[in-house]
């Protein structure tokens, strides 16, 4: 083999297979993918590390990289779309190797069972392709990726490990698949494309992960009926990527508040807290009922009197409020709006309404998707619809 199977490697692998297994116990075949498929080939030789993305050279520093390698965490391969930021320039993450434990989760969630056709939007280094691939055959498997310079990385990394997937240099939102068994995406969408859901015979599945602009949080699991829509719960404990042709770069300052808005005052007895706090739960829900409502906090807006500040906007850029916190002793927070939509209230609206609801979390809720897009939120079963705005 090319990819250095010596036994550090054999032994890294091993470890955190056992590892895995001792949390969840894993099918057999997919503990020899993980073996036949080692996660470590799959790796550039620089990999960027914690909070700053520190880089982390295999050369330089091969005991760190190794460990990098086989931690139960996700490890980001590449920054900045692959441009380089320079030893004083911004660094972001645009592509990762996803954490082994929900890789495995999400092959399982697939329900294989031997012969099926798959699709794989996001490939990525290329080893969840890889692990399918081992699993089902080479010939079975299509792996898309937009960006033309990790499709070729991947295929190399496929090719030297002994699997050979075709391997599709492509916008994934633009598949039209024919007639597959299986769509898992790697990347997390905010809507998911109805030539998608087309694309699959009934009995089949989509696999996704979900975010909206509120929160990135979750997988979404669809099973195509024989009317040609999609419908199936949501699964929590997963964040991704967001798929590249939906991301929106937006920022307060930049993008939405100008120096001529006049915002209309008010107060509320609601704490942002409340809503983009610890409670991962209240934010998911306010996600899908406010699919086009993102939020950005600034803990010290240098505005006399005020502690922290929440901004929230919508996508267009059309409307925003703002949610300061002045130590009232009454508890209540100052709010400041402006543009068409009152967006302070749509919060409050939603929140009040998973409270009503009983405080669902994001397994209660499920969605059903049309080959022509539509999108339908529901929870706990597909009769009980969500208020959902368009």
């Amino acid at each position: 083999m090319t990819y250095g199977d010596g036994p550090a490697e054999r032994a890294a692998a091993r470890g955190l297979l056992g590892r895995l297994g001792a949390r969840r116990p894993l099918a057999p075949a997919w503990e020899a993918a993980f073996l036949g498929v080692p996660r470590h080939a799959f790796l550039p030789e620089t990999v960027w590390l914690g909070e700053g993305l520190t880089p982390c050279s295999r050369a330089d520093a091969p005991e760190a990289w190794l460990r990098a390698a086989y931690t139960d965490a996700p490890v980001v391969t590449q920054v900045d779309d692959g441009a380089d930021p320079g030893p004083d320039g911004e660094r972001w993450a645009s592509s990762s190797a996803s954490a082994p434990e929900i890789v495995l989760r999400m092959l399982d969630l697939l329900a294989l069972e031997g012969g099926e056709r798959v699709v794989e939007v996001g490939t990525g280094t290329g080893w969840n392709a890889g692990l399918l691939a081992h699993r089902l055959g080479s010939s079975l498997v299509t792996s898309v990726e937009v960006d033309a310079a990790l499709a070729a990385r991947a295929r190399a990394n496929l090719a030297s490990v002994g699997v050979e997937p075709r391997v599709v240099t492509g916008d994934g939102a633009a598949l039209a698949p024919d007639g597959v068994d299986r769509l898992v995406a790697t990347c997390s969408v905010r809507r998911v494309p109805g030539r998608w859901i087309g694309g699959v015979v009934p009995g089949g599945v989509v696999l996704t992960p979900w975010e909206s602009p509120w929160l990135c949080f979750g997988l979404l699991r669809l099973s195509v009926g024989l009317d040609g829509s999609a419908s199936g719960p949501f699964l929590p404990h997963a964040a991704f990527m967001l798929m590249r042709g939906q991301r929106t770069d937006l920022r307060i300052f930049r993008d939405v508040v100008r120096d001529a808005h006049v915002p209309e005052e008010s107060t509320t007895t609601l704490p942002p807290s409340d809503v983009t706090g610890e409670d991962w739960s209240a934010g998911f829900a306010i996600g899908l009922l406010l699919p086009d409502v993102w939020w950005a906090r600034h803990h010290d807006p240098g505005v006399p009197g005020v502690r922290s500040r929440l901004w929230v906007a919508t996508t267009d850029a059309a409307s925003w409020a703002a949610v300061d916190d002045v130590g009232a002793a009454d508890g209540t927070f100052t709010v400041w709006e402006h543009g068409p939509r009152r967006l302070w209230r749509e919060v409050e609206d939603a929140y009040r309404w998973w409270v009503a609801a009983g405080r669902p979390g994001p397994g209660d809720f499920g969605m059903t998707v049309t080959s022509d897009g539509r999108h339908t939120v529901w929870l706990e079963h597909p009769g009980r619809t969500v208020p959902r705005r368009a």
